[in-house]
């Protein structure tokens, strides 16, 4: 069933998920991943968790992640008693993981959350290269991330240009819900691309989590 329970990503994004302090570790995560640590969270009962996020939008300019992961660790370090990183590496060369280190923070394994969600082990091991991947996330906010700042909404002749050396587009789904599915699939049509479905549901997020 779907997570209809949960608020949509626009809703997700005016509430800015204010940490209330009264919860042992703050997570420190993306905002792309919001619904799936809030779905884990309320169903485990993990409520010395509290959570902030930076906006989603950052994965389109990796360069600021690691300096807006750093000033929000030092806004709320004094206020927990630990703070975990939702983030992998995200494209930012290593240079969030030195931070997190540098600073006495964990992070999530990985290079993106699509080898989290596959499970790090499983995605080193399929290797593929020639995949463009959803989420949950990116198949609802496919336009706002994809289309439009590539500027295929206005210029659809660059498809090919971008796309060409794809193969296929991979959903790689956290939650049963044939509304998204259908979505993901139209979003590989109009990249010109084969289509595959993954249920990989929460991989190895789930896991990370419930060790801390």
């Amino acid at each position: 069933m779907p997570n209809s329970f949960l608020p949509d990503d626009s809703t997700l994004t005016s509430q800015g998920l204010k940490p209330n302090g009264r919860g042992k570790v703050l997570l420190i995560a993306c905002g792309a991943l919001a619904r799936e640590i809030i779905a884990l969270r309320d169903a485990n009962g993990w409520d010395h968790l509290d959570l902030t996020c930076l906006p989603a939008i950052l994965h389109n300019s990796p360069d600021k992640i690691t300096d807006s992961v750093r000033a929000s660790v030092i806004k709320w370090r004094e206020k927990y008693d630990d703070i975990f990183v939702v983030y992998a590496d995200c494209g930012t060369g290593g240079l969030l993981q030195k931070a997190c280190e540098e600073m006495g923070v964990e992070m999530l394994e990985g290079p993106h959350c699509y080898s989290f969600f596959e499970g790090n082990a499983r995605f080193e091991e399929i290797g593929e290269v020639t995949a463009f991947y959803l989420t949950d996330f990116l198949t609802r906010q496919f336009e706002a991330f994809v289309w439009k700042p590539l500027g295929l909404d206005r210029h659809p002749q660059l498809r090919e240009m971008y796309f060409g050396h794809y193969e296929k587009l991979v959903y790689q789904s956290q939650t049963i819900d044939p509304h998204l599915l259908e979505l993901a699939r139209s979003h590989a049509e109009r990249m010109g691309l084969a289509f595959e479905h993954r249920h990989t549901g929460y991989g190895d997020l789930q896991a990370e989590l419930a060790r801390i």
